[in-house]
């Protein structure tokens, strides 16, 4: 589980491809312990398995599943990612509660800037989601926890702070870029079980 308060990234470094998998390597300053292989991490909302640390690069096994549904099935070499250790026990929650479970995609129609913050229309990929979409609500992009602006008929729209800009990859969006999207998982429930 995450809070979706990203204070680091990471650089892929590493990409070895096999038939229906990838393991990447991301170079971080984010400080690892071989004690913590094993452990969830956050990466640009997808949560996966650290399983091997180098010096300073972080290896992970990217499934089919996972390739399917985020992002990452256009992974590069130098690409920036957002990274998050799992929270502990008792630790301060100042987003909301993400699981790295990627429930879609989605993507970047427009960045308008407004003074020093950026506002973003996203058009979701998979329609079927846009029932959870509400205005005020929790969404998760990137890893990073946002606040749902307006909501339209086909897509959505965000505002990003200049804060949430500097520390996260979102400063490197670009209009046709794909962002990973877990919905609010108490948004999901309720929905489940009072429709």
């Amino acid at each position: 589980m995450f809070n979706g308060i990203i204070y680091r990234t990471g650089t892929i470094k590493n990409i070895y491809k096999n038939k229906k998998s990838l393991l990447i390597g991301i170079k971080s300053s984010l400080n690892f312990k071989q004690n913590e292989v094993g452990s969830s991490v956050n990466c640009s909302g997808v949560c996966l398995t650290l399983t091997k640390i180098q010096k300073d690069v972080i290896f992970f096994y990217v499934s089919n599943e996972t390739i399917d549904r985020s992002n990452f099935k256009k992974i590069k070499i130098g690409q920036v990612i957002n990274l998050e250790k799992s929270l502990i026990y008792g630790q301060k929650i100042s987003g909301h509660f993400i699981q790295g479970h990627v429930d879609t995609t989605a993507k970047i129609k427009k960045i308008n800037l407004i003074d020093n913050s950026w506002s973003i229309k996203l058009e979701i990929k998979n329609k079927k989601f846009m029932k959870f979409l509400e205005e005020k609500a929790s969404i998760s992009i990137n890893g990073v926890s946002l606040t749902i602006s307006k909501v339209y008929k086909k897509d959505f729209q965000l505002n990003i702070i200049p804060h949430t800009l500097k520390l996260t990859n979102l400063k490197h969006l670009k209009v046709n870029d794909l962002v990973n999207v877990e919905l609010d998982i108490f948004g999901k429930y309720i929905y489940k079980y009072t429709s």
